[in-house]
């Protein structure tokens, strides 16, 4: 028997969150307000109304932008560790509402709930990286030719970030960017997807506990629920310093234009058409494992999701099988039940896209060994359900050089793993990449100057699933940027070279001689 909405407490969820059937969209840290259009969300997963919320007007984003470029002037003479010490308190909120706010995240967006407690997990864990890092945000010592003389370099902070998140991602890559944007001094302005606008109210909610208690002036943390005009006026705005775009390469395309018309930084996370290679080498459980976890997690929603299969002739066929058998184990249904392995996709748009992908894919003469379809019926009232399916194909196939948001999985036979690593890299796309071998030479080659071109590369492991400690993004159209850990705090910072002269004469370099 299914289970009915209210056995998972997602309505106590809602009202622990802070979250009402109408709410305002706009916030700049100490109230919520907002005069522009009423929108409402729907959850996926049963088709219900979650409420609804008035968003962000030109006006309201004029006032955002105002009240940040005031609170920068403030925010950025706090010490580093001290600008540390409100996200790590901000990391200590998520822990405490972790559950709550994992339960929305797989409601209203769709992923399992392991899923969506692992995305507030990794909020977290930006946060813990982040207290850390407020106390380094070192730059180098040089040597200068100059008797003397002493060169360094510094970081200061860069002003106003512009966060624009997608939906499949609702609340840690806005975390990723604020976690790091903060202890580097700066304030950001979010504007999340309008197809999880709650989620983005909730971790206001959160994020003004943090605010009020420690007396910090609005400003600092802001939220525009908005459609994309009002994203267009923060891209175009010469008063953001950076724009971190997190979205499909088309759009992503036009931000990176736009911001480089006026000189401003961005950071693009833009498409993926991951691939994982398997060797006749590989420990072939581990990838089945890998790749259907790749394949069909988050519904095939994540940019690092498994999009195809590059698979060894010698083991293609049991490959194929196995991957026969373990579909056939999938249960398909509403992601609060962590009975199902696969929820729905975010909406009846995303359903008819993977309907012509499949259709396309057929047109190019893709063979379907697990079909695909939309699910009806009882438990699927919402139409976003669709079954998991696997097709053999050629990698030239336009279809497959596509990045389709659905848990379509493309099969690819190889002979040789030069030919394999071809095959990955021949997509416009660069993000995440895998190969499962058990042979060390095969590993290194693919991990070398020869092998993947994507911004991730991975041996034994899926293409999704990053951990925070590592810089995140990729190559190609995926845009190039790169988010959460490494040294990837330095895009939020400007740098800046010193040289310090402490004697009584001024030698210029290079030997130059100027006499007066």
């Amino acid at each position: 028997m299914s289970k009915k909405i209210k056995d998972f407490g997602i309505e106590k969820s809602l009202k622990n969150l802070g979250l009402k059937a109408e709410n305002k969209g706009t916030s700049t840290g100490g109230k919520f307000f907002a005069s522009g259009k009423t929108i409402e969300s729907y959850s996926p997963s049963d088709g219900r109304l979650i409420g609804k919320i008035k968003t962000s007007s030109e006006k309201d984003y004029d006032k955002v932008i105002e009240s940040a470029q005031a609170a920068f002037k403030e925010f950025r003479m706090i010490p580093a560790p001290k600008r540390g010490e409100y996200v790590r308190q901000l990391g200590q909120k998520l822990r405490e509402y972790k559950d709550d706010l994992g339960k929305l995240v797989s409601y209203e967006m769709g992923k399992s709930l392991q899923e969506g407690l692992g995305e507030v997990q990794e909020m977290i864990d930006i946060c813990d990286f982040a207290v850390g890092l407020s106390r380094q945000l070192h730059g180098y010592t040089m040597h200068s030719e100059r008797p003397g003389h002493r060169m360094y370099e510094q970081y200061h902070p860069l002003g106003i970030v512009g966060v624009i998140t997608a939906f499949n991602f609702p609340v840690a890559v806005w975390a990723w960017n604020t976690a790091l944007a903060w202890i580097c001094g700066n304030v950001t302005i979010w504007k999340p997807s309008e197809k999880t606008p709650f989620c983005a109210i909730a971790c206001q909610n959160i994020m003004m506990e943090v605010l009020k208690e420690n007396n910090l002036p609005e400003g600092i943390s802001s939220v525009l629920v908005a459609d994309h005009e009002i994203g267009q006026l923060l891209v175009e705005d010469k008063r953001v310093s950076l724009i971190s775009f997190t979205g499909s390469t088309k759009v992503g395309r036009m931000v990176s234009s736009k911001v480089a018309e006026r000189f401003g930084k961005s950071i693009l996370e833009l498409g993926g058409n991951n691939a994982i290679i398997i060797s006749k080498d590989a420990d072939l459980d581990m990838s089945i494992i890998g790749a259907v976890f790749g394949a069909v997690g988050t519904a095939g929603q994540r940019c690092t999701s498994t999009r195809r299969l590059i698979i060894h002739e010698d083991v293609y066929d049991e490959v194929k099988n196995r991957l026969v058998k373990a579909y056939g184990q999938l249960k398909i249904g509403n992601p609060l039940d962590e009975n199902m392995h696969v929820g729905p996709l975010i909406d009846v748009q995303a359903v008819n896209q993977y309907e012509m992908a499949i259709e396309n894919c057929i047109q190019e003469g893709g063979k379907f060994v697990v079909e695909g379809g939309v699910l009806e019926g009882k438990d699927y009232e919402s139409g976003c359900y669709v079954k998991p399916c696997i097709a053999e194909v050629e990698n030239s196939f336009e279809i497959v050089q596509h990045e389709t948001f659905a848990p379509i999985l493309y099969l690819i036979k190889y002979k040789t793993l030069e030919e394999a690593i071809a095959i990955q890299n021949d997509v416009p796309q660069g993000l995440s990449s895998a190969i499962m071998t058990q042979n060390l030479r095969e590993a290194e080659l693919f991990l070398s100057q020869a092998g993947s071109d994507c911004g991730i590369a991975n041996v034994n492991i899926g293409t999704s699933g990053a951990e925070i400690g590592g810089a995140f993004g990729g190559e190609k159209e995926t845009g190039g940027g790169r988010e959460s850990g490494s040294d990837v705090w330095k895009y939020y910072m400007r740098r800046q070279t010193n040289t310090i002269n402490y004697t009584a004469s001024l030698p210029l370099a290079q030997g130059i001689k100027f006499d007066l």
